[in-house]
């Protein structure tokens, strides 16, 4: 559902804690188990930054997500995303996890949007079968509407995952892998157990969702201005559209409070640097692995 709006996400593989060029040529990145440290301006920023929007104004936000994420897909079509091909390199349990060679996958990607990543994952792995579905149904249209969509590869439907059960549409215990990325943050943090729960019913035990989102001090929160503040981590661009910072304690208790054993919850740090004006862009994601335990005998 969930992107970064500044730039489009563009990722190459990497080592923990060894900081390495992406193919970009003036991008870093590293892992780490603990945020950055903001400078003075940029923590005076959040300290000043106190004021919540209205009771009546989140009230609004909260009933109307579903449209402004629709008037989001009408705005920008499907040219507003990059192709996620940087899914597999980070991500190798999409190939890891299977039992032996060619064994055919079934995954679910939760918040598909436009398909950014459910098209390059099916042309590259011809052994996934793949549930996908978002809360915007103008993104599954324009996902039902792509050439590449063949119903005997993935099976795509609108679903708002707080509420509607995945049960309808997948049956139970039969996911080999869930993809969440970019799409817990843009949900109230009140009802992010409410997915977790979900996704709890169809993921196969002893399998794993893949996360990737917004983290705390992200460059992205630190430009919001004033009256944009919904809550702790939490605001609300101009579109109206959400997002919310994670740090990997907020995230590990969300998890293992649902039932989910953690495998890896760490931190991407990225820097991207403009030359040219010596600029240097923070970016902070949390990338992790949790794993729906085994059933006991």
């Amino acid at each position: 559902m969930d992107e970064f709006r500044m730039s489009q996400e563009d990722v190459s593989a990497n080592h923990p804690n060894v900081i390495v060029p992406t193919c970009e040529g003036n991008t870093f990145q590293k892992k780490a188990h603990s945020i950055r440290t903001l400078s003075a301006e940029e923590a005076e920023k959040l300290a000043r930054d106190q004021t919540l929007v209205s009771d009546f104004k989140q009230s609004k936000l909260e009933k109307e997500a579903q449209k402004n994420w629709d008037l989001f897909y009408k705005r920008n079509s499907t040219n507003f995303f990059k192709d996620r091909h940087w899914t597999t390199r980070e991500f190798e349990e999409l190939k890891a996890c299977r039992e032996f060679e060619n064994q055919k996958l079934t995954i679910l990607e939760a918040g598909c949007g436009v398909g950014n990543c459910l098209f390059p994952l099916l042309k590259e792995d011809f052994n996934i079968f793949a549930y996908a579905c978002d809360f915007s149904p103008r993104a599954v249209e324009y996902v039902k509407k792509n050439p590449s969509y063949n119903i005997e590869r993935c099976k795509v439907f609108q679903c708002d995952l707080t509420k509607d059960d995945l049960l309808e549409n997948i049956p139970a215990n039969s996911v080999d892998v869930v993809t969440l990325i970019f799409v817990l943050s843009a949900i109230h943090p009140d009802k992010m157990h409410l997915v977790l729960q979900n996704i709890y019913k169809v993921l196969k035990p002893g399998k794993c969702i893949l996360f990737r989102d917004y983290g705390l001090y992200d460059h992205a929160m630190l430009r919001f201005k004033s009256g944009s503040k919904l809550g702790d981590n939490f605001y609300v661009r101009q579109d109206g559209t959400r997002s919310y910072f994670f740090t990997h304690e907020f995230l590990s208790q969300l998890f293992m409070a649902e039932g989910y054993e953690q495998v890896v919850n760490e931190y991407v740090l990225r820097e991207t640097v403009n030359r040219k004006e010596g600029l240097c862009v923070p970016r902070i994601f949390l990338q992790s692995k949790f794993r729906k335990p085994l059933s006991k005998p």
